[in-house]
């Protein structure tokens, strides 16, 4: 994919304190690296926020066209970071957008993560591009809640190219969730939003996937939410192109949900959505769980941070 522009900016403050949705799920602080992410997916609620996700104009007028990252982040970081704090990285962009891969903030994130550990820290990603720092990952696991929140949007690749073409595919997401929890990493997977999908395949992939609860949502609709976010006019007009505007209409989306619960109790996993849904990322697990997510143990980090972010 062609790289797009990276532009710098230096930021006020790193960690917000969170309200709302993310308040509701039990997590105190989110962490945002960068403005505007390089995905561009077609359905992205953020650019609807404008100025209350932070973002500029030409941010929501060029959504996908380039990213600019907060250069100062991990000294912010070094400065704000307390053993109390459930942080959630990231809901306004991807922590692992394709750009990343030239930037390299994260590896300068999660050393500070590691030298100041919160209570619990959250990665929110679709990208196969966390696995470049999965001994970096490690590393921090041993020191904070470290859990991996993978989105997983279909279990058809054909709508995931229509819907998030820069998006790696499906089967690579899976193989990446394979890897992170070979790692001993502890992964999680979130059908959000829900594309156009068959939910008994898509119940089943993500049950046989992981071992956690299953964390879900749909489009977002305004006919359900009158203010805030919502999806993106680009994926209402891929779903109306392909005759499917039934995916973004608020009682179609009702019994879609009803049928994923219903299979995903089925295979024997919990389902849950909304505020409540991501509240599994904050609830403390049961042993069992922790065994259960653990093929093999997590290796020793004796050795520092910096040597693991060399490898």
């Amino acid at each position: 994919m062609r790289l797009l522009p990276i532009e710098q900016t230096t930021a006020r403050r790193i960690l917000s304190p969170v309200s709302g949705f993310l308040k509701e799920a039990g997590f105190t602080h989110s962490l945002t690296p960068a403005r505007n992410c390089t995905y561009g997916c077609s359905y992205c609620y953020v650019p609807t926020m404008r100025i209350r996700a932070g973002l500029k104009a030409q941010d929501w007028q060029h959504w996908g066209e380039y990213t600019t990252y907060k250069k100062n982040a991990p000294e912010l970081l070094k400065r704000e970071l307390r053993p109390d704090q459930l942080i959630y990285c990231s809901p306004l962009t991807d922590p692992y957008q394709p750009a990343e891969m030239n930037e390299e903030m994260m590896p300068r994130i999660l050393e500070q993560i590691y030298i100041h550990p919160p209570k619990l820290f959250v990665l929110q990603t679709r990208s196969v591009n966390v696995l470049r720092d999965v001994h970096l990952l490690q590393a921090v696991a041993e020191h904070t809640d470290l859990r991996i929140s993978f989105s997983i949007t279909t279990d058809d690749d054909r709508i995931r190219k229509i819907f998030e073409p820069r998006c790696e595919s499906i089967p690579d997401r899976l193989r990446a969730i394979a890897a992170l929890r070979e790692a001993g990493l502890n992964v999680y997977a979130t059908v959000a939003p829900i594309l156009p999908c068959e939910p008994k395949l898509l119940a089943r992939l993500v049950v046989d996937a992981t071992v956690n609860a299953i964390i879900g949502d749909p489009l977002h609709v305004r006919a359900l939410k009158p203010r805030g976010a919502t999806t993106r006019e680009a994926a209402l007009k891929i779903l109306d192109h392909y005759e499917q505007p039934q995916w973004a209409e608020a009682e179609f989306q009702q019994r879609l949900l009803e049928v994923l619960d219903h299979e995903i109790s089925e295979l024997g996993r919990s389902f849950a959505t909304g505020p409540k849904g991501f509240s599994c990322l904050t609830q403390t697990q049961s042993l069992a769980a922790l065994e259960l997510r653990t093929p093999k143990a997590v290796k020793s980090s004796s050795r520092s941070i910096r040597r693991l972010a060399k490898h």
